[in-house]
């Protein structure tokens, strides 16, 4: 196990094409740490400048103190998984699980032990001697976790290993892999673009966006609090809705403006944001936009414009001012398309962003 510390690293490839520069990330002994982002923000060279699969352009990196960046990837004691797998397609499984051991010349009988053991933990001790291609994918990614674990690494590099398996299977893997890291309580560093899979999985979640770390932070801290608007419409399925505003401020309440005096009363929020700029972009997830088919007071008026249901909840998409906003529904909801609509915002539960950096104004 180790702490593993990124301090201003920077990765170019080539002459100028810049991934990222000075990140800087501290992650916790025995950590589950998970950094997502969309496909090409740097994601896995993150994780193959930590293995030592690539070499940093600047900055250091540290596993407990002792800098790493000249060591080889052998020398630095970290075991990774790929979203390929790879494994030997010649060599059952108790043979793809042994060859990191066979590799160190470990002796006959401590293999043995050492690969009963994962299969295991794992549940595919009946499985050993199958070979590759006689193994459903959740199966082969056991396998190819077990090879990784089963020399007990100082740190655990997983890269979105679970990509290729279906949705159910996904789901399934995902606890699968919350249980194994309790069981072995070793650093692991995930990688994946799926931000379901980050916020269920991970003790802290680092969102790398745009060539830097935008938010590194707890899951709920960074679901309910994002630091700014990259964030907030990065993490949520459905995304969060979006709509430019001014603040007015008159007879000593203050409101957001959205168009021609469409007005959202915030006077008791304002304590809870920095506003200098009276130009703000408002944010509000689908799940606190208040829907009634019958006019209320306070409340906008919208028409609907499509209706998803999904079994346990229905969202359903509104028309407003040419605009679109998503609202959640109990299953029962009875609205049809092209209906009139009406809907409020939850007082507790809206954001506000700088309208020019996207930085959230919450203080």
């Amino acid at each position: 196990m180790a702490e593993v510390v990124l301090k201003n690293v920077s990765k170019v490839f080539g002459k100028d094409n810049l991934v990222f520069g000075d990140l800087n990330l501290d992650i916790k002994d025995k950590e589950f740490f998970t950094i997502v982002g969309p496909s090409g923000c740097g994601k896995s060279t993150v994780l193959n400048l930590i293995a030592g699969l690539e070499e940093v352009t600047s900055g250091e990196i540290f596993f407990d103190g002792l800098k790493v960046n000249e060591l080889t990837p052998a020398k630095r004691d970290v075991a990774m998984v790929f979203q390929s797998y790879a494994l030997y397609p010649h060599k059952n499984v108790s043979e793809n699980i042994a060859f990191p051991l066979r590799m160190k010349k470990t002796p006959r009988a401590e293999i043995q032990k050492k690969v009963m053991e994962i299969s295991e933990l794992l549940g595919i001790n009946e499985l050993l001697e199958r070979k590759p291609r006689e193994l459903s994918g959740g199966q082969r990614q056991r396998v190819a976790l077990g090879r990784a674990l089963v020399r007990k690494p100082k740190v655990f590099l997983l890269d979105e290993p679970l990509s290729n398996l279906d949705a159910k299977l996904r789901v399934y893997m995902r606890a699968e892999l919350k249980r194994l890291h309790s069981d072995i309580q070793v650093t692991t560093i995930y990688v994946t673009h799926d931000q379901a899979e980050a916020m269920s999985l991970s003790d802290r979640v680092a969102i790398l966006t745009e060539g830097k770390i935008q938010q590194c932070d707890v899951p709920n801290t960074i679901y309910n609090s994002p630091s700014n608007k990259v964030v907030a419409e990065f993490i949520g399925s459905p995304g969060m809705n979006f709509f430019e505003g001014n603040i007015k401020e008159f007879e000593q309440k203050a409101f957001i403006d959205f168009k021609e005096n469409d007005l959202f009363l915030i006077q008791s929020q304002l304590k809870k944001f920095k506003i200098e700029n009276k130009e703000v972009i408002f944010g509000i997830r689908p799940e606190n936009v208040r829907i009634s088919q019958k006019r209320g007071e306070g409340f906008f008026e919208g028409k609907i414009f499509a209706i998803e249901p999904l079994g346990d909840r229905s969202y359903v998409d509104i028309l407003w001012r040419e605009k679109r906003l998503k609202g959640e529904v109990s299953p029962d909801f009875s609205g049809k398309i092209n209906e009139s609509i009406f809907f409020q915002f939850d007082l507790d539960k809206f954001h506000l962003f700088d309208r020019d950096t996207g930085e959230s104004l919450r203080i």
